[in-house]
């Protein structure tokens, strides 16, 4: 708990049994609840979970990077979250800024902060492919251009958000894949929510997730429909189901959280 405010991390997870247990030693103390949902993974992640105590979720069949995020969300609202720490179990973000990240939405300083691998220089040094670097840094440069932003990169799978936010953004309108986390970013912009970056070192290892070029390529080719769709919003010519937000949702649980959690049921 920071500032009495309950802290829950989440943590999105597929096949994750050889990073799980290092992701888990090193989140801080701070965090309150710790939920996995295991997107119908084909190793122990699951059963793994639940010995290292954390609350386990496990879906019947996989739903996708961004169907396993829409689960995460509604568990932690379900449980009372103040702020939602989303952090990946493959170890390639360092756990131990939770705390930061977590306080910074806790003081009411920011309604989302997210752990921006471009900052401080250490993407490279920490073996992110270079072709993933430069698209990362082109579809940022275009994204901040379009969507009237600043933020080092948008790319980044370690990221806190407030439960007042989260319950603002039409979550179930976005993708079950990748582009997902694009997808409530741009969502995040176009709401005028309070955007805060912390520098987070990197690492890319065998056992670390990531995905291939291909899957690269198809989430950059979502990234762009998702800005050009942003835009559109933006500028008042057309709102796709992903930019429109209900006027009235702040401090109420929504149906699609509720329908999340029905899933997993």
């Amino acid at each position: 708990m920071i500032n009495n405010k309950k802290v829950v991390a989440v943590l999105p997870a597929y096949n994750a049994e050889k990073t799980l247990e290092w992701t888990v030693n090193e989140i801080p103390g701070a965090v309150d609840l710790c939920i996995l949902v295991d997107d119908h993974s084909t190793d122990e992640t699951a059963a793994l979970a639940k010995r290292l105590g954390l609350q386990v979720h496990v879906h019947p069949r996989n739903r996708g990077y961004g169907g396993n995020q829409k689960t995460c969300y509604a568990a932690a609202l379900d449980a009372g979250a103040d702020v939602v720490v989303m952090l990946h179990p493959g170890y390639q973000y360092t756990p131990r800024l939770v705390e930061p990240l977590a306080g910074m939405i806790a003081y009411d300083e920011y309604d989302v902060v997210l752990g921006s691998r471009i900052l401080g220089g250490g993407a490279l040094k920490g073996g992110m492919p270079r072709y993933k670097y430069i698209a990362n840094r082109a579809l940022t440069l275009i994204q901040n251009l379009l969507l009237g932003a600043k933020l080092s990169e948008y790319h980044t799978g370690f990221r806190a958000f407030s439960r007042d936010l989260l319950l603002s953004l039409p979550l179930h309108a976005n993708s079950d894949d990748f582009v997902f986390d694009n997808q409530m970013l741009a969502q995040c912009i176009l709401r005028g929510a309070r955007i805060g970056e912390v520098s987070c070192p990197t690492r890319y290892f065998e056992e670390a997730s990531s995905i291939n070029f291909r899957r690269s390529s198809i989430y950059g080719l979502g990234v762009l429909q998702t800005t050009l769709s942003g835009l559109a919003a933006r500028s008042g010519l057309y709102h796709s189901p992903v930019f429109r937000f209900p006027p009235s949702q702040l401090k109420q649980k929504s149906n699609a959280m509720e329908r999340a959690l029905e899933d997993i049921s």
